[in-house]
């Protein structure tokens, strides 16, 4: 090593020009890379066509969109209430379902033994009076019994699988009830097990004389499971000999939904979409193929044992109505979202009661609304008290019927409900089921009733369907949209943007256009009545279809301001678009647009915002989120749930005027924050504390 400051040799100074020049060479080629990537990107840029999204934000244009735009319907079809959202476990509690003619069919209850040890069957021997149908257990072996007929080591009973099994799930606890009667004393198991019976996963004992249960009496046991099986059964098992009668079986996770029996994760699936109304409880559930398998809310409030239950006879399956009228109002109330109760009108798909005659369906209404929002010293509203709800619920719409405007007594039944209604709550808004958007009603109302299922195309070319409807008389209700048919698959990608832009129109038309919601919300898989639906489960797992998260992006829209918006350019034809003024719960502003890009290019989206109060010292990007996939039929599914869910990203911009680049066949939404002259100095602060930390 040479003392730094003495003179270098020649040979050194020659490989130091060596490396120098190989140095300067390699920055060239690395310099040449960089240009051709950077020219080759712009080149891709460049060549996607460019349209230009301008946004007046003045308060001189802008219009208040209404609190209640966008919410969900909720129908009993698809099993969405019996084995979805309500938790109940167990199938059939009552028996009932095979009807009040005895012997009966106890589906899907199964028996634990064979014919030497016990014995099945039904009589009408049930405490309750609205459901007379119990089970009778003839115990034929004794576990004292020694080589003749003893009962196999676990017992000989019943068990019952659910729903397509239950979710039972170790650590947690599940209240099961029953009413039992026996001749004699008795000694019966309560467990939960593995689909196969093979593996107790929780289980306890009910022990009484036979003087404490010679007469109906409710036992209530919590099991603490041990083990999780998402297909397991509940059974009832002795090895005791004797007479017993089993009614009215209940099994429910301790864990439900604020409490109040829902299933916790469906539940909150519902609550993110932020919902400021649910529409219940159908649709095609409320008509009923014929009358007597009507929906009819007195038959499904009070305690849940003295509830009948009903056969659907439109998506042909029984319900115990555990999820019933004074459910849906709760569940309204524990999301945050304005009840539509809908009832029937005399009117189902397959009779009708004459309009001379409709007045007791109209007294049951009347009823309805005083159960609803009564004084609880009312008779309805006493009854509400009783279920444990004292204060009124928030009712202020109601629909006469669904669906039934074609239907020859429609209008002359539907006057008869207007009028007894209007004359006793006045302030009750009305929704008929006509269709107002082309023409004007012959009948008073405050709402008209659209429903629309269609192609991808079709949907996606009626985003400017209410542009032309009369903003005078009623206002519009959408309360049922969606793709369907082959662009819809059980939940597409397609379907799912075509729906996008569908509301876009609606948010820009909500002058006229007051309610909207998607249908169907829900589907156990095991039982597919309907294609598609928002949201799709079994007994422990749930996604949603991108339906459901082109829903998100509107949570914000209820309540909001809509600001004027104008797409220019050659393919603006595929894009729709909207923008809309919003304030979060911390009274921060902000500016959200979202845009629809129907087609299979890419597209260069220029934004321009103008019309800026003089307070607002400038616009900020916040977040931008996308929703799109490599192929539009793609779809969600249990083993990939996230295939088609919207990706968020940190949205850059530059003053009120940028470039942001729209996917081929997306959906996306840019939130922009309003930033005062104050936020921007205190955000500068800020930047300062931290750099001189």
């Amino acid at each position: 090593m040479k003392p730094m400051g003495l003179p270098l040799s020649d040979e050194v100074i020659m490989g130091s020009r060596k490396l120098l020049q190989s140095v300067c060479i390699l920055c060239f080629l690395l310099g040449s890379c960089f240009v051709y990537q950077s020219l080759y990107a712009d080149s891709r840029v460049n060549a996607n066509p460019t349209v230009t999204l301008q946004v007046d934000a003045s308060d001189s244009t802008g219009r208040s969109i209404p609190e209640t735009l966008f919410g969900i319907f909720f129908e009993e079809i698809n099993h969405a209430g019996a084995g979805g959202l309500w938790a109940e476990l167990v199938n059939n509690r009552g028996f009932e379902a095979g009807g009040q003619n005895t012997p009966s069919n106890i589906w899907p209850w199964s028996i634990i033994g064979d014919q030497s040890s016990i014995y099945i069957a039904t009589d009408r021997s049930s405490c309750f009076e609205r459901n007379k149908i119990a089970l009778r257990m003839e115990v034929l072996c004794d576990s004292k019994e020694g080589g003749g007929n003893g009962c196999p080591s676990g017992g000989v009973g019943v068990y019952n699988p659910g729903f397509w099994g239950m979710n039972i799930e170790d650590g947690k606890k599940y209240k099961v009830a029953l009413y039992v009667r026996s001749t004699g004393d008795i000694d019966i198991s309560v467990s939960f097990t593995s689909s196969n019976g093979s593996l107790i996963l929780a289980s306890e004992k009910i022990i009484a004389s036979a003087s404490d249960v010679s007469n109906w009496t409710k036992k209530e046991v919590v099991l603490e499971a041990k083990g999780t099986d998402h297909g397991a059964r509940l059974q009832l098992t002795t090895t005791k000999k004797g007479l017993i009668w089993f009614d009215q079986v209940s099994a429910m996770p301790v864990d439900t939904y604020k409490g109040h029996g829902f299933r916790s994760d469906l539940a909150q699936m519902l609550a993110d979409l932020k919902p400021r109304f649910i529409r219940f409880p159908g649709g095609c559930f409320v008509e009923g193929e014929w009358l007597r398998n009507a929906f009819r809310w007195k038959e499904t409030v009070g305690a849940w044992e003295e509830r009948p239950g009903h056969f659907g006879d439109v998506w042909m399956y029984w319900t115990d109505d555990g999820l019933g009228n004074f459910e849906f109002f709760q569940l309204a109330e524990d999301i945050g979202a304005a009840p539509i109760w809908v009832f029937n009108n005399g009117i189902s798909h397959q009779d009708q009661v004459e309009t001379p005659s409709v007045m007791p369906f109209v007294q049951e209404a009347l009823d309805g609304i005083e159960f609803a929002r009564g004084d609880p010293n009312s008779t309805w509203g006493s009854v509400r008290a009783a279920m444990g709800h004292p204060k009124p619920f928030e009712l202020k719409y109601v629909a006469v019927g669904n669906e039934d405007c074609g239907k020859k007594n429609y209008r002359g039944n539907y006057l008869k409900f207007y009028e007894a209604i209007k004359k006793a709550y006045p302030d009750i808004k009305i929704i008929s089921n006509c269709d107002g958007s082309s023409q004007p009603l012959d009948h008073p109302a405050d709402y008209y009733d659209f429903h629309v299922y269609t192609s991808a195309n079709n949907l996606f070319s009626m985003y400017n369907k209410f542009d032309h409807t009369s903003r005078k008389g009623p206002k519009a209700f959408v309360s049922e949209y969606a793709v369907t048919g082959k662009d819809a698959g059980t939940g597409s990608l397609l379907a799912a943007l075509a729906e996008a832009a569908f509301l876009i129109g609606l948010e820009k038309n909500s002058d006229v256009v007051e309610m909207a919601s998607y249908a169907p919300l829900f589907v156990n898989t095991n039982d597919r009545r309907w294609n598609p639906d928002a949201i799709v489960f079994d007994s422990s797992r749930m996604y949603g279809t991108p339906s459901y998260w082109v829903q998100r992006f509107f949570t914000e829209s209820s309540g909001a301001t809509l600001l004027g918006s104008k797409l220019d350019g050659n393919s603006s034809s595929s894009l729709v678009a909207s923008a809309v003024s919003w304030q979060d719960s911390d009274g921060k502003d902000y500016i959200r647009i979202k845009v629809v890009n129907f087609g299979s290019s890419a597209v260069n989206l220029r934004v321009s915002v103008t019309g800026l109060s003089p307070e607002i010292a400038r616009l900020s990007g916040l977040k931008k989120t996308v929703i799109t996939s490599n192929n539009v039929m793609d779809e969600n599914s249990f083993s990939q749930p996230n295939k088609v869910v919207p990706s968020e990203s940190l949205l850059e911009i530059a003053e009120e005027d940028t470039s942001i680049v729209l996917p081929p066949h997306s959906f996306s939404s840019f939130d922009l924050l309003k930033e005062s002259a104050e936020i921007r100095m205190a955000i500068s602060d800020s930047s300062k504390t931290t750099s001189a930390m």
